[in-house]
Parts: structure tokens; C-alpha cells; sequence
């Protein structure tokens, strides 16, 4: 059981991100119920994605990620888009989580011993990239201890907010912005990235993946959601684009405090085992030495950082809809020639549907984006 939960915390942990502070400004720009569709629908989708990606890395003998998969089963021509959306996508996610994490770690220790905000996300980044270093035993220690925290700060939110809530706020519907929560809700539910992570660790055992990759999800998605209504029940068209700083008047600033606390911790979280993911593919699949694997992964996020990109809502709406949206068309088309060479197996008409589905999402993501 402790195994189960400590490979379980892992996998939630990836997922349940930097995604969940933009989620309740989502919800205030296109509305809940919106909201909620997408989620149940992404949900199954996602859940259904990293089903049959777990399925492919279950089934090769040799250690890949994505990229490597790509080549054994599609190809060539196909790795090198698998390389350029996984490496765009995770160095998309790595940087939102600078951005954000940074920012709370100085909301969280800047009033006491002062410094500029690009002090506080070198500190984040230090630690981060020192773990990443060290590799998943380092973080799969402190990733089940992260997680009580985390949920134990989400309860202590929902006990001092719920006379504060307005259940009127969940009523509203914009139309102009229902294609927005696309990338943001896909985003935030994507893992696919640590499941090649979470097969080593399950040590060959295929119904504990399952099991890790269902919880998982589910978890993420009623956390998710519960973090709305608090945030978004509380603030309603005040909700702020990170959503703690808004809830300071209701909350108090202790509670607040408190709060971005849990920010450092899930950004963190995920920021170790995207990372992690991404040394591997340079190690793995494109056959770097693991040193330069793991300055690589590091090393760029900060590098845009210091550029001067930092608009994260942006960031992971972009990452959400494309960089995820063709990788999810990737794992669809390398499982029906892994079924094709390794199980001889009929084709579901899913594996038809998803691809467009996916595709039709980056479109419309692109045409939001310009006619925004």
C-alpha cells in the first residue's frame, strides 16, 4: 500500500501543477459549467490516452520516452516531431513553473527578508534542478509528504471559505470565451510525460499502473474542481489570474500566507518530475551524456526566463492545445502500430476519432489566440 501511494504521489503530483491557479480565472472568464464539461470529457480522454501510452511502454523491452517510442514503432520522420512537440511542451511546462513558483516563493518570504522576484525563482530553480540532478529516488521521497501538506492546506481553504461562498457566481456563461478553458483544462490534466517514470517504478506490474493512472486523474480532477469553487465561490469576477492574492479579504493574510505555500509545493512538485522527464528524453532517446541531459533541461527554462517570457496563463494555454494536442495525436498513431505489430489487434474506432478531435482543438486554439 505505502508503494502504491508513494508511485501515486508521484504521478498526481506531475499532474496537479501550476494549471490549478489559472483554472478558477478560467472559470470566471467562460464560466462553470463550461468549465465542468471539459473536464468530464478531457478527463476520460486523458485517462484513456495514458491507458494505452502505459500499454507501449509495457511492451518494449528497451527504455525510451515518447521520442524513442515514436522511432521504434512510427519512424523517422514522426520522432523528429514527437522530439520537437515533447521537448517544446516540457520546456513550456518547466518555465510556467518558474514563472509561478518563483513568484509565490517570494509572495511567501519576500515581506521577511526582502529581494527582487528574480532572486526568489533562482532559489526555486537551485533546488528544483539539484533534485532533477539527483534523479526520481530523491524525489519520490518527498513527493507523498508534499502531497498530505497540499491536501491538508486545500481542506483548511474550504473550511475558512465556505461561509464565504456565493453559489449565484456559478451561474454565469460567457460564450465569447467558451474555447478557453480548452488548453488550460488538457494542460492541467496531462501526465503522459512521467507514465514511461511510473512503469519503472510499478516493476512490472500492469494493473497497479492502472490503478495509479485512473486515481491519479480522478484525484486531480476533484481537486481541481474544488479548488474552484472555493477560489472562484469566494472572489467571482474578482478572481485574480493566480487566484490566492484574491481571496486576501476574505481569507485573511495568514490564511493567504498559507496559501502560497501551497503554490511553492505544487509547483514544485511537478517541476522535479517534468524535469526529470525531460533529462531522460535528451539522456534515453537522443543519446546525451546524462550530465549534459540534465543542464539541458534545467538550463533552458531559467535561460527563458531571464528573456523575459513570463506571461504563464498564455504559456500554458499554448502548451495545453498544441505542444499536448499533437502529442496526443502521436500516442494514438503509436498505438495502433504497436497493436498492429505486437498484438495483432483490431483497430477501436476511438483510434480514428481522437486524432481529429485533437487536431480540431490545436485549430481552434490558434484561431482564439489571433482573434482574441
Amino acid at each position: 500500500m505505502l508503494k502504491f501511494l508513494k508511485i501515486l504521489s508521484v504521478f498526481t503530483g506531475t499532474i496537479i501543477g501550476v494549471g490549478i491557479f489559472v483554472l478558477p480565472f478560467v472559470v470566471s472568464k467562460a464560466g462553470f459549467l463550461p468549465v465542468v464539461f471539459y473536464f468530464l470529457l478531457l478527463s476520460i480522454i486523458a485517462i484513456f490516452i495514458h491507458f494505452i501510452y502505459g500499454e507501449v511502454s509495457f511492451g518494449t523491452k528497451e527504455l525510451h520516452r515518447l521520442p524513442g517510442y515514436t522511432r521504434e514503432y512510427l519512424g523517422r520522420n514522426w520522432e523528429k516531431i514527437s522530439i520537437l512537440t515533447v521537448v517544446l511542451g516540457l520546456f513550456g511546462a518547466l518555465l510556467a513553473y518558474l514563472i509561478v513558483g518563483g513568484e509565490f516563493l517570494h509572495l511567501f518570504l519576500g515581506s521577511q527578508f526582502g529581494g527582487s522576484p528574480i532572486i526568489y525563482t533562482l532559489l526555486f530553480f537551485s533546488f528544483g534542478s539539484y533534485l532533477i540532478f539527483r534523479g526520481i529516488k530523491s524525489i519520490s521521497e518527498i513527493e507523498l509528504s508534499l502531497l498530505v501538506i497540499f491536501f491538508s492546506i486545500v481542506l483548511l481553504f474550504l473550511i475558512k471559505a465556505l461561509p464565504s461562498i456565493d453559489i449565484n457566481y456559478f451561474k454565469e456563461i460567457n460564450v465569447k470565451f467558451l474555447i478557453f478553458p480548452y488548453g488550460v483544462i488538457l494542460f492541467s490534466l496531462w501526465g503522459s510525460a512521467i507514465v514511461p517514470e511510473i512503469k519503472e517504478m510499478v516493476q512490472g506490474d500492469r494493473k497497479m499502473l492502472r490503478k495509479v493512472i485512473t486515481t491519479g486523474i480522478l484525484i486531480s480532477t476533484f481537486t481541481y474542481l474544488l479548488f474552484i469553487f472555493i477560489v472562484f465561490g469566494t472572489s467571482g469576477p474578482n478572481t485574480s489570474k493566480e487566484a490566492i492574492s484574491g481571496l486576501s479579504s476574505v481569507l485573511g493574510s495568514n490564511i493567504i500566507r498559507l496559501g502560497f505555500l501551497f503554490g511553492i509545493i505544487t509547483c514544485f512538485t511537478s517541476f522535479l518530475t517534468l524535469g526529470l522527464t525531460l533529462k531522460k528524453v535528451f539522456w534515453y532517446d537522443l543519446g546525451l551524456s546524462k550530465n549534459l541531459s540534465w543542464f539541458i533541461a534545467s538550463f533552458i527554462p531559467l535561460f527563458l526566463f531571464l528573456l523575459g517570457i513570463r506571461k504563464f496563463i498564455d504559456i500554458i494555454g499554448f502548451t495545453g492545445a498544441i505542444a499536448i494536442g499533437i502529442e496526443g495525436v502521436i500516442i494514438v498513431f503509436l498505438y495502433r502500430e504497436f497493436s498492429k505489430k505486437m498484438l495483432s489487434k483490431k483497430m477501436n474506432p476511438l483510434f480514428y476519432i481522437l486524432p481529429i478531435f485533437f487536431i480540431l482543438g490545436v485549430i481552434l486554439e490558434i484561431f482564439y489566440f489571433i482573434w482574441r
